[in-house]
């Protein structure tokens, strides 16, 4: 593995490690205000806490993704694969790779699939 894979690989598995601990803390609070909120108020609170339910899963869901978008980067450096393009193959710039450890495209591919809508 060369310097710059094994400093990626570092990246992602501290960025990994905070969405883990942050996942878990959310985890945490969603639980406890859930508890704390149930059957008290009146209608107009229960709507604002389901507000902010959805909201706490919207976030969640994201974090969700990126950890998933982390641990498939991390599956590619295992597999000699990583900081290499899914759609065109071509290596994907060092540049692009430290901004977004996780990315699997290309600047071209991403913006190619931007403008047809993926």
């Amino acid at each position: 593995m060369d310097e710059f894979t094994k400093e990626m690989e570092e990246k992602l598995l501290a960025a990994r490690e905070e969405l883990m601990k942050k996942l878990n803390t959310e985890g945490d609070d969603f639980r406890n205000e859930a508890q704390a909120s149930s059957g008290r108020g009146d209608s107009s609170d229960l709507a604002s806490d389901e507000g902010a339910y959805r909201k706490m899963e919207a976030l969640n869901a994201m974090d969700a993704k990126k950890l998933r978008a982390i641990e498939n980067a991390l599956k590619r450096i295992s597999e000699g694969k990583y900081g290499y393009c899914l759609q065109c193959g071509k290596k994907i710039p060092e540049g692009r790779l430290r901004a977004i450890p996780e990315a699997v495209l290309c600047v071209d591919c991403k913006a190619q699939n931007e403008r047809i809508g993926n």
